[in-house]
């Protein structure tokens, strides 16, 4: 049932503001409000705690067809998936059940000056006082910095041995200062901004997993979570792009030869090629989910490729709907450049597409990809 609803909020709320979210780079409030109302951001969030109990695919949906129609507001939400998914892991009954109600907007903190794409090793401190924990970072990226109700933080380990410790953070807290607002080339109102921590107390209770363990959580919970969750938006925009294309082609007419752009071998061959990536993208996607639904021993090289790959192919299908449109991709109001500019962000998202032909290079040859 969730897909009625689903389309209900993206029909009312999401399609009519994306022009307007892109434009004034306005965070998509009222769309985050309207899927929170709707279920969808307890998509993921066991029955028991008033959730839906659906799992990542039907997330992929979710995020895949908000991308169709407003990329900021799928980011947004491949974000909150990608947190709730460690909330799931290891916080209280009582954070489940403020996201199945619709109340928490989770969002990831990892990213940070000295490890940019590198998110697995944050540099950020954090020291023991009393009971309490201080955090101090310069964390770089942050979607949805000024409007999460949480982050889903991490640092180094307060003494245990790891990599990094993982921790809930309000976005409230007294010490945090975000520095937007965003103003980037594509995903305008997706909120990514600095996020400053200085002599930030969080309770011990705040800890996400045990102290150390927050390297395991990212490789195990976070990554896969992220990656299809990304790929899913990129094929979003693939798909918003083949669909406007072929709409141009075959409304845009030729009156003094009584034909259209779509009766152009070369238009054609143009819409069939960004099908086709497409599909390649999706299909992938499709073989990942499955692939870890069953703990195929492919898992972790379809995770790494997906991302990547579905990256890739959303650049190379909105350039193509650029070319293809003409000087209608330029008006904003179209569409096309909004999905083009969206689609170039999935690439240096860390991980990068560099880094995980790295890792995807690595795993081919059996070395360890840290």
């Amino acid at each position: 049932m969730f897909h009625s609803a689903l389309e209900r909020v993206i029909h009312d709320v999401v399609t009519p503001s994306a022009l307007a979210v892109d434009r004034e780079g306005r965070f998509p409030s009222e769309a985050v409000t309207a899927l929170g109302a709707a279920g969808i951001l307890g998509l993921t969030v066991a029955t028991e705690h008033g959730g839906v109990g659906k799992g990542l695919a039907e997330a992929a949906q979710v995020v895949e067809r908000l991308a169709r129609a407003c990329g900021s507001t799928a980011m947004v939400a491949c974000m909150h998936y990608s947190g709730v998914a460690v909330l799931n892991a290891t916080a209280p009954a009582s954070v489940l059940r403020e996201v199945a109600a619709g109340r928490h907007l989770s969002t990831l903190a990892f990213s940070e000056q000295g490890s940019r794409s590198h998110f697995w090793a944050p540099l950020s401190s954090a020291r023991n006082d009393g009971g309490n924990v201080i955090l101090d970072a310069e964390k770089s990226w942050i979607t949805s910095a000024s409007h999460a109700t949480a982050y889903v933080w991490s640092s180094r380990p307060l003494g245990g041995e790891g990599a990094s410790t993982l921790w809930l953070v309000p976005r409230d807290a007294p010490g945090l200062s975000v520095r937007g607002p965003f103003d980037g080339l594509g995903l305008r109102g997706n909120d990514a901004s600095p996020v400053r921590a200085q002599g930030v107390c969080v309770p011990g209770s705040a800890r996400l997993g045990d102290d150390g363990k927050g390297f395991d959580l990212m490789m195990g919970v976070v990554l896969p979570t992220f990656n299809v969750l990304n790929a899913a938006a990129s094929v979003g925009h693939c798909e918003a792009a083949v669909s406007a294309t072929a709409t141009h082609a075959t409304a845009t007419r030729h009156e003094e030869a009584g034909t259209s752009l779509a009766d152009l071998p070369t238009i054609r061959a143009n819409i069939a090629r960004m099908r086709s990536r497409t599909d390649m993208a999706a299909t992938l996607l499709g073989d990942t989910l499955a692939a870890m639904a069953v703990g195929r021993p492919d898992t972790m090289l379809r995770v790494l490729e997906v991302k990547a790959v579905a990256s890739e192919a959303a650049i190379d299908v909105t350039m193509l709907a650029m070319r293809t449109c003409g000087g209608a991709a330029y008006r904003k109001e179209g569409g096309v450049e909004r999905h083009f500019r969206d689609a170039q962000a999935a690439s240096v998202m860390g991980p990068t597409t560099d880094v995980l032909y790295d890792f995807i290079g690595k795993a081919t040859c059996g070395l360890p990809l840290f």
